[in-house]
């Protein structure tokens, strides 16, 4: 049975070598992402693929593609 009144936000945490460094977070207006190290909110983007590029590029110039796994 299911409860229609649930809400249920998919998230993703964005793994890099030195630990967490952004999450990405479900929403009405589709992907908001916050990035760990600013403390600030990334933007919300129409795309998980396009989410997912944008903590990457904030990441800076060197940086390993993190992982994203969903929680």
């Amino acid at each position: 049975m299911s409860d229609q009144n649930t809400l249920h936000r998919q998230t993703w945490v964005a793994v890099g070598p030195a630990g967490t460094v952004g999450t990405i977070v479900r929403t009405d207006d589709g992907f908001a992402v916050r990035l760990s190290a600013k403390a600030a909110d990334g933007g919300v983007y129409p795309t998980l693929a396009v989410a997912k590029s944008a903590v990457f590029a904030a990441l800076g110039p060197g940086a390993d593609y993190p992982e994203f796994h969903e929680h």
